[in-house]
């Protein structure tokens, strides 16, 4: 697709949707940025920012005139989403997704698309904020990011090269696995996290001097936290359709919390010490790959 498409419909121009539009657009990727969400006011402001170039409240209206669709809405409304558009879809048009989790909107392909799997490609772009809205949208946001694609058997080597081919235009690395095992490995590493931060957060709200703790929490928390800002109807989306991996990651998470609780009852410093370098060492390792890249 390197001479670009006329028509891209974005279906969520929040920061991950919108930013795609903003980086395809100025690749000259996209002549034209059809942009479709349930907000009439962010669609709006998406068309003043110059995000879109059209806006729609109706999927199944501007379907038909997408040379590609990506759906960046929440992971729990794909599925009303592709019932919407399945009869309006061309048999070319390219429908690909932003989801976080992959095995259930495989599924969603599946029951809502059947006709079109040839041309469907899953995908996951590895960036985000806890801003959300047409506002949040930026170039260069997939600059030097992973983008994830999980294609089906039934999808196209050809059509799964054209969607690798739009997120490098917008500065992606890509990255191909099974959905199973994406969704595995984001159950560790970004599911998980999140599901700490929110608990944390809301543990301390929960405090009869909750007021005071926030008076003098400083960086420490405001680091540790910054995810617990993220949108909660996506969040929750994600954690129940990725459940049975983040149910086993949560399990080894409260093991590890038990032996620190064990170490800290019984006044092991140097088992501590420990467990605290073996992490600090594996950060510092994860770290440095960025502090090279710069």
């Amino acid at each position: 697709m390197q001479q670009g498409m006329d028509t891209l419909v974005v279906v969520g121009v929040g920061l991950i949707g919108g930013s795609f539009a903003l980086s395809l657009k100025r690749a000259g990727m996209a002549r034209h940025v059809i942009g479709v969400g349930r907000t009439r006011e962010n669609l709006e402001r998406a068309l003043e920012l110059g995000v879109v170039d059209e806006i729609s409240q109706d999927l199944a209206e501007v379907a038909g005139r997408a040379d590609l669709v990506l759906l960046a809405s929440p992971v729990g409304q794909m599925g009303a989403l592709m019932a919407a558009m399945a009869p309006r879809l061309r048999p070319e048009t390219v429908v690909t997704d932003a989801g976080s989790t992959k095995g259930d909107v495989v599924e969603l392909y599946r029951r809502h698309l059947p006709d079109q799997l040839a041309h469907c490609v899953p995908a996951h772009p590895i960036a985000g904020s806890d801003l959300s809205g047409a506002a949040a949208a930026q170039y260069g946001l997939y600059e030097n990011r992973k983008v994830v694609l999980t294609p089906l058997p039934e999808t196209l080597p050809s059509v799964a090269e054209r969607v690798a081919a739009l997120w490098r235009a917008c500065g992606a690395e890509i990255h191909c696995m099974t959905a199973q095992e994406h969704d595995a490995v984001f159950a560790t590493v970004s599911h998980l996290p999140h599901l700490l931060a929110f608990a944390y957060v809301d543990m301390v709200a929960g405090k009869a001097d909750a007021e005071r703790c926030f008076d003098f929490a400083a960086t420490g928390f405001r680091d540790f936290t910054r995810i617990a800002g993220s949108h909660p109807e996506m969040w929750t989306d994600i954690s129940l359709a990725n459940r049975d991996a983040l149910l086993e990651e949560l399990d080894r998470y409260r093991a590890g919390l038990d032996q620190l609780r064990q170490m800290l009852a019984a006044g092991d410093g140097e088992r501590l010490a420990e467990r605290f370098g073996a992490a600090r060492g594996a950060r510092t390792r994860w770290h440095q790959q960025f502090m090279r890249k710069g």
